[in-house]
C-alpha cells in the first residue's frame, strides 16, 4: 500500500510540476531559515555550558546599597576579601577561585614572539571549569609561580605542535615560564577565554595589589563551584552579610549567580535578574518558527488551490470503495515526499550559506552531522512539517462528497475552508507587517545611538598599548613621533577612552550632602595634552599644563559629575580623592566611554605621571592613514623592538559597542525579508485558488462585456482587504512589542507614524504586485475555454 501511495504521490508531484516547485522552494526557504536561526539560538543558548558540571559553577556578584539599604547597582567584581571568606566559612562551596584577565601580553619561544590573551587565576580554576588537558596534570599544573598552562592553538603557534610539556617560554620579555600543561581550545561560545593562564602566585610577584585583601577594593571576579545546586539559597543567605561585616565605607551584599546564565541574563534591576540578551533569543525562536509556519501555510494554500483538479480523483476513488482514511494517508504521503525534498534542499542551502552567515555575524556556527541528536532534530522537523503542512489539505480533500464532485460541485459550496485560508493569509501578512515595523524600529534605534554625539573626536584618534620598553620612554616616544609629522598631539592615560572602568566612591567636596559618599564616580588618570589629543570639549577651565606646577594636584570633572556634586562654580573647588587634597582646574562635556545605550556617568580625570597604560595619538589629517601608521610603527618598533605594534582606532572600538544590536538588525532585516517573500508566495497560492474556483464566473462576465481591469479589481480588492485586516491586527501588536523592547534602553528613540505607514504601504504594494500578476493572468484567459462545455 505504501509503495502505491508513494508512486501516486510522485506522479502527482510530477504532473503538477509548477506548483510542486513552488511548494518545495517555499518550504525549503522556510526550513533553511528556521535551521539557520535555530543554529544561532543554540550557539547563544549553550554559552558556557560545554564544561563538565556547568550547572554547579556560579559567579560571585555584589549588590551595592545606599545608606538606607536600597540596592543601587549590581557588580561582577565582588570585593577582594570575599574569596577567603567563602573559602573558610561556606562549606557548601567546594572550590573558589579568583581570576584576572591580563589582556594581550607578549610571550616568546626564543625565536618568535606573539601577543596572546593572558589570564591569572587561583589553581582551583582548573577544578571549576575542568579544562580538557592534552598534556600535563591539572592537579599540579599551576602550583608553582613560574608555571604556565597554554591552549592547543598557542602551542602550535609557538612550537608547531602540542608536545611542549616542560619547555620554556618568556613572558613580557622579562620572565621565564615553564609549560606545565596544554589544554584543548575553547568553543567559540565561551565567555572566559585565554591563550595561556598563569597562577595567582605569579600575579602576586609582579603586582603587589594582588596581595591586597581590602573589602573596599573591587578588582577581580570570583568563581565558585557548589556541591549541590539545590543549596544555592542557603549559600546566598550565608554570604549575604559578609561584606557589611567587614567594610566600613561601602554598604553591599554578595550573592552567587549561575555562570552559564550570565551571558543571556546580564541585566539586573534592584539586585534581581531582569533578563538581557535572552529576550533576543526568544525573538529569534519566534522568528524561526514563524517563518516555518508561514511556509507550511503556503503549502496548504497551494494544495487546496488545486482542489478542483483533485475533486474528480477523490470522487472516483470514493465511488469504487476508497475510505477516507486511505485518502488521508495518500495525501499525507504526498506531503511527506514533498517535505523530504524540501529538507534536502534546505540542508544544501544551509551548507552553502552558512559561511556567509558566519561571516555576517562574526561567529562560528557548524552542523555536527555525527551527532545523533542532529539527525533526530532533522527527522522531527520532517515529520512535524509534513504533518503541519499536509494534515489540513488531506482532511479537506478527503472530505469531498463523491456525488457533488462528479457533478463538478466541489468544495466551493462550503464556506469554511475558504475562510480558514483567508485567516491563514491574514496571519501571514500580520506577521510580515510586524516584522517590517520591528526591523524599522531596530534600525531607527541603532541609528539614534550611532548618531548620538560621542563627546570627543573619534575620527583619526588611535591608541597604542604602553608596554615593554615604551613604559619608561613615553617622553622620548612622544618627541620622536611628533617629529615624524604622523601625529599632531600625544598623551598617555591609565585606560582606553572607550572603556573607563576604574570606579570609586567616597569622593569628597564642599557641602557634600548626606549619602554623597555612596555616589559612584569613574576615574581616568592621565597627564599633559589630554584634551588636545582626545578632542574632549572643555566647558570651563583648562587642560593639564606644564605651565602650572600645581596641575599635578588638579582634576577635571565631567558635566554630569558637576551636576551630581551640585557645584555652581566648579573651577577652583577643593576636593579630596582617596585622602589626597586636589582642586578642580576644568570641566568637560560628557563623552561616551561606557555603553552608548546608557546616560552619561560622572567621570573624574586626575593627573598621574605614572599613568602609563595607553598612549593616545591624534593622527595628522594631512597624511594618508597608512602613512601615519607606518611612521608611528617605525618609531614604536625602534624604541620597543621586542613587541609587535598594536595600533587600534577609536572609531572602530566605538563601533564594537553597537555590535549586538547590529546583529539583531541584520537578522531581523534578512529573515523579515524572507518571511515577506514566503508570505507573497502564499498569497499567490490563494489567488490561484480563487481564480480557479471562479473561472466560469469570469468567463460569463467577460462574455457580458466586463473589461480586464474590472476582472482584476474584482479579484484584487478582496485580497487587499485581507492585507488591511492584517494591518489592523499587526500594527497594534508590533507597536506594543517594540515599545516594550525599547524600554530596555535608557536612551531610546520613539515609534513614529512614518514607521507604521512605511510598513503598511510597503506590505500593500508588495501584496498588490503579487495579486495583480495572477489577477491579470485570470482576466486575460479566453472565456470560451471556461464555457465551451456548458
Amino acid at each position: 500500500m505504501f509503495r502505491l501511495n508513494l508512486k501516486i504521490a510522485l506522479r502527482n508531484l510530477w504532473r503538477n510540476s509548477t506548483s510542486s516547485v513552488i511548494n518545495i522552494t517555499g518550504l525549503a526557504i522556510g526550513l533553511a531559515s528556521c535551521f539557520l536561526l535555530l543554529l544561532y539560538v543554540n550557539y547563544e543558548w549553550n554559552f558556557d555550558r560545554q564544561f563538565k558540571d556547568a550547572d554547579k559553577v556560579y559567579q560571585v556578584m555584589i549588590n551595592f546599597q545606599d545608606v538606607s539599604g536600597k540596592i543601587t547597582s549590581t557588580g561582577t567584581e565582588p570585593g577582594n576579601g570575599i574569596h577567603s571568606a567563602i573559602k573558610s566559612r561556606i562549606p557548601e562551596v567546594d572550590v573558589v577561585a579568583r581570576i584576572v584577565k591580563g589582556g594581550n601580553t607578549l610571550i616568546a619561544n626564543g625565536r618568535t614572539s606573539f601577543k596572546k590573551a593572558a589570564m591569572c587565576a587561583d589553581p582551583e580554576i582548573l577544578k571549576i571549569f575542568n579544562y580538557e588537558f592534552i598534556a600535563g596534570n591539572p592537579a599540579t599544573a599551576l602550583d608553582v609561580p613560574n608555571s604556565v598552562v597554554i591552549t592547543e592553538q598557542t602551542a602550535k603557534h609557538l612550537f608547531g605542535g602540542v608536545n611542549v610539556l616542560n619547555k620554556s617560554i618568556k613572558w613580557d620579555n622579562s620572565r621565564d615560564l615553564t609549560i606545565t600543561g596544554v589544554i584543548k581550545d575553547f568553543p567559540a561560545n565561551t565567555s572566559i577565554k585565554f591563550d595561556y593562564i598563569l597562577p595567582w602566585s605569579f600575579l602576586e610577584q609582579i603586582y603587589d595589589g594582588a596581595k591586597n585583601w581590602n573589602w573596599g577594593d573591587f578588582s577581580w571576579p570570583v568563581m565558585v563551584k557548589v556541591n549541590d545546586p539545590s543549596k544555592v539559597d542557603l549559600i546566598n543567605s550565608k554570604i549575604k552579610g559578609l561584606f557589611n561585616e567587614r567594610s566600613q565605607d561601602t554598604k553591599a551584599e554578595n550573592f552567587i549567580f549561575p555562570f552559564a546564565k550570565t551571558h543571556l541574563y546580564s541585566k539586573f534591576i534592584n539586585g534581581k535578574s531582569a533578563g538581557g540578551d535572552i529576550e533576543k533569543i526568544y525573538l529569534f525562536i519566534g522568528l524561526a518558527f514563524g517563518i516555518l509556519f508561514i511556509a507550511c501555510i503556503n503549502f496548504m494554500n497551494m494544495a487546496t488551490a488545486k482542489s478542483e483538479r483533485r475533486a474528480k480523483e477523490v470522487g472516483i476513488k470514493k465511488t469504487i470503495g476508497a475510505t477516507r482514511a486511505s485518502l488521508i494517508i495518500q495525501f499525507l504521503t504526498e506531503a511527506m515526499v514533498l517535505t523530504l525534498g524540501s529538507v534536502l534542499l534546505a540542508i544544501a542551502t544551509v551548507e552553502l550559506t552558512l559561511p556567509m552567515f558566519n561571516n555576517l555575524l562574526g561567529i562560528e556556527l557548524t552542523i555536527d552531522y555525527g551527532n545523533i541528536l542532529c539527525w533526530l532534530v532533522i527527522s522531527g522537523v520532517i515529520i512535524l512539517t509534513g504533518l503541519l503542512s499536509g494534515l489540513y489539505p488531506s482532511l479537506f480533500l478527503s472530505a469531498f462528497n463523491p456525488v457533488q464532485t462528479l457533478k463538478r460541485k466541489a468544495a466551493r459550496a462550503k464556506a469554511v475552508p475558504v475562510n480558514l485560508r483567508q485567516v491563514l493569509v491574514v496571519g501571514q501578512f500580520c506577521f510580515a507587517i510586524m516584522l517590517i515595523i520591528a526591523t524599522l524600529v531596530i534600525y531607527k534605534q541603532i541609528d539614534f545611538i550611532k548618531n548620538r554625539p560621542i563627546g570627543f573626536d573619534a575620527n583619526l584618534l588611535a591608541e597604542l598599548p604602553q608596554e615593554g620598553e615604551l613604559s619608561g620612554k613615553f617622553e622620548v616616544f612622544k618627541s620622536e613621533v611628533l617629529k615624524t609629522g604622523a601625529v599632531t598631539a600625544v598623551s598617555q592615560a591609565a585606560g582606553s577612552l572607550s572603556s573607563v572602568s576604574n570606579w570609586f566612591s567616597g569622593f569628597e567636596w564642599p557641602n557634600r550632602p548626606q549619602g554623597g559618599q555612596d555616589i559612584v564616580f569613574n576615574r581616568l588618570e592621565t597627564t599633559y595634552d589630554f584634551v588636545k589629543t582626545s578632542g574632549v570639549k572643555l566647558i570651563a577651565g583648562r587642560d593639564f599644563s606644564k605651565d602650572f606646577t600645581s596641575d599635578t594636584e588638579g582634576v577635571i570633572l565631567s558635566s554630569s559629575a558637576v551636576k551630581v556634586m551640585n557645584l555652581q562654580n566648579p573651577v577652583g573647588t577643593k576636593v579630596k580623592l582617596n585622602g589626597n587634597d586636589l582642586h578642580v582646574i576644568g570641566v568637560f562635556k560628557d563623552f561616551i566611554w561606557d555603553s552608548p545605550y546608557q546616560a552619561e556617568k560622572p567621570l573624574v580625570i586626575n593627573f598621574n605621571r605614572n599613568a602609563g597604560y595607553r598612549i593616545h595619538l591624534r593622527l595628522n589629517p594631512a597624511n594618508s592613514l597608512s602613512r601615519n601608521v607606518e611612521l608611528i610603527s617605525a618609531v614604536a618598533k625602534r624604541l620597543n623592538p621586542a613587541y609587535p605594534v598594536d595600533i587600534k582606532f577609536m572609531d572602530q572600538l566605538y563601533a564594537q559597542k553597537l555590535q549586538s544590536e547590529k546583529i539583531l538588525g541584520i537578522l531581523a532585516n534578512l529573515f523579515g525579508g524572507i518571511a515577506i517573500f514566503i508570505s507573497c508566495m502564499g498569497l499567490y497560492g490563494l489567488v490561484a485558488y480563487s481564480a480557479e474556483q471562479r473561472t466560469k464566473e469570469f468567463g460569463v462576465r467577460r462574455v457580458l462585456g466586463a473589461s480586464v481591469s474590472n476582472i482584476m479589481s474584482l479579484l484584487s480588492v478582496s485580497f487587499l482587504k485581507m492585507v488591511f485586516v492584517a494591518a489592523c491586527i499587526g500594527v497594534p501588536l508590533a507597536y506594543y512589542l517594540m515599545t516594550k523592547w525599547l524600554t530596555n534602553f535608557e536612551l531610546r528613540t520613539s515609534i513614529s507614524i512614518a514607521v507604521i505607514l512605511i510598513a503598511i504601504v510597503g506590505t500593500t504594494a508588495i501584496a498588490f504586485l503579487t495579486v495583480s500578476f495572477q489577477a491579470y493572468k485570470a482576466a486575460k484567459a479566453n472565456p470560451a475555454q471556461a464555457l465551451k462545455y456548458e
